[in-house]
């Protein structure tokens, strides 16, 4: 968990470096859209890989078939290394007639700088692969040290690369930083792996793993594929935009996701286990109670801070982003952006748990065909308001659907579990609402009798500070009066204690 807090707030710095360098730039523009096809078979393919391979990893390993484990390994490795050879060969060489297809930007130099940037980017697809083979195999060992360290190397390496190269490749020193992050975050492995028992090299394509493999790594691999086609489309729409609307975008998506990474994230490793052994012992009433309290939590924890980013959207943006190449232009940009992006953070939240919720009930078809349909009608939406409303239509586009597609699960949920407190739940909505609407207005108040902060970046951060603080006091002490039971229970699960509304029913 250290460790993934460590790359989370590194990942932020690397933002922080991206608006430095290249603020709202069309050469950011171009990166992004041609990270576009190696960041979408990343978070499909490999998402799924490691998601099916860690259980069967651990089954051989607890079984005393090492050797089997070792031998799947070597296996699954050698046809990454030929697949996804031939895959990056065939992106690299086709890149002149899809980019321009994903990405339809007017000016001709930014679309034949992000072809030549997708050409770079295709060995990314094998580092990060393979990297995924081998963390599945340490997980199952539970060596988990070295694979949660790889996002940190990674943002590390891009980081540094940014810094020293781009005075001398401008735009290609991202790419040069994303070459190294994925293939120093591979090498990072070794080590560990070579504590482990040595199986013999031997690839065996009809080992039973493999099979097994290919049984339960297609379902998985639609539902992966949902969220990263979204994203296709949003950069693919907002290619078509003024200059900078990518790269706006990106920072607004990477402000509200913070929170979400922060708190959401905490909350889902405490509760998917438990949700699991709920589930497995038939503890109905016990995993009904845990949804519910999963859900109150994270509405806590992720209403105050959607509110809190709509009313403080300029001073965070001009705090975090503005210096270097990030204009005051580029400020307005991001800051007009954010709300729309943040008023999806408390679907988005709850869907982390809905999800693991229904996978841990064994409906995994269903929320992968619900995962599917908020796609479709996401890109709907998308076509409807961008003529009318731009960038800001996009991101309206993504809550809309994410909020529906939080209702669709709350109701397969209640079908699978027989039902759940929902009462408490829309009780807890009501009273964090309140608290937060509060203090929305106790913010806007603030803003409005205060003088503007000193241009320097210690006065805007000083600034923005005290009206963080401020926010958060007025909001815990209205939950307290209130007689709010989710400030117990928000900080209980983040702090990894089992609060008593989670101990199973006898």
């Amino acid at each position: 968990m250290g460790a993934t807090l460590a790359s989370t707030i590194l990942g932020f710095v690397r933002e922080v470096i991206y608006a430095k360098f290249y603020g709202t730039s069309w050469e950011l523009d171009a990166f992004l859209a041609a990270s576009i096809v190696p960041v979408i078979l990343f978070g499909v393919f490999n998402g799924a890989l490691v998601t099916a391979l860690v259980p069967l990893f651990a089954d051989y390993v607890n079984t005393e078939r090492e050797d089997q484990a070792g031998n799947l390994a070597w296996t699954v490795i050698a046809v990454l290394l030929a697949g996804l050879g031939i895959c990056a060969a065939l992106g690299a060489w086709l890149a002149p007639w899809y980019v321009p297809h994903i990405a339809r930007f007017a000016a001709p130099h930014v679309s034949e700088t992000a072809v030549a940037m997708t050409r770079w980017l295709m060995p990314t697809i094998i580092a990060t692969s393979v990297a995924g083979v081998l963390g599945a195999l340490l997980n199952a060992y539970h060596r988990f040290g070295a694979a949660a360290l790889q996002g940190f190397v990674a943002n590390l390496c891009i980081i540094v690369c940014i810094w020293f190269a781009q005075p001398h490749y401008g735009a290609y020193a991202l790419v040069i930083g994303a070459l190294a992050g994925a293939f120093v975050s591979l090498l990072v492995l070794v080590p560990p792996l070579l504590t482990l028992p040595r199986p013999r090299f031997t690839i065996d394509i009809d080992h039973p793993g493999m099979r097994r493999l290919l049984h339960v790594l297609g379902p998985i691999a639609i539902g992966s594929a949902a969220g990263q086609i979204a994203l296709l489309f949003d950069r693919a729409f907002a290619s078509g935009l003024s200059e900078g609307t990518i790269a706006g975008m990106n920072y607004a998506v990477r402000i509200v996701g913070f929170p979400q990474q922060i708190f959401v994230t905490a909350i889902a490793t405490v509760i998917f286990p438990l949700f699991a052994s709920q589930f497995a012992q038939k503890n109905r009433g016990a995993m009904r109670s845990s949804v519910a309290s999963g859900l109150q939590a994270v509405i806590f924890l992720t209403l105050p801070s959607a509110v809190g980013l709509c009313m403080l959207a300029g001073p965070i943006v001009q705090t975090l982003f503005e210096r270097g190449a990030f204009t005051p232009e580029a400020t307005v940009l991001c800051a007009q952006l954010l709300p729309f992006a943040a008023v999806g953070l408390i679907a988005l939240a709850a869907n982390v748990v809905l999800t693991r919720a229904l996978y841990a009930a064994g409906t995994v078809r269903v929320a992968i065909a619900i995962s599917v349909a908020t796609v479709i009608l996401n890109v709907a939406l998308s076509l409807a308001w961008l003529p009318s409303l731009g960038a800001r239509g996009l991101l309206l586009a993504n809550a809309v659907s994410q909020t529906l597609q939080t209702f669709a699960y709350v109701a397969v949920a209640w079908r699978a579990l027989g039902g759940f407190h929902l009462r408490t739940v829309a009780i807890s909505l009501f009273k964090v609402g309140l608290c937060s609407g509060v203090m929305a207005f106790a913010l806007a108040a603030v803003q409005v009798t205060r003088t503007p902060p000193a241009p320097s970046m210690l006065a805007r951060a000083a600034n923005l500070g005290e009206h963080l603080l401020f926010g958060a006091f007025v909001f815990i002490v209205l939950a307290r009066l209130v007689d709010s039971e989710e400030l117990k229970l928000a900080t209980d699960l983040l702090l990894r204690r089992r609060p008593r509304d989670l101990v199973p029913l006898p």
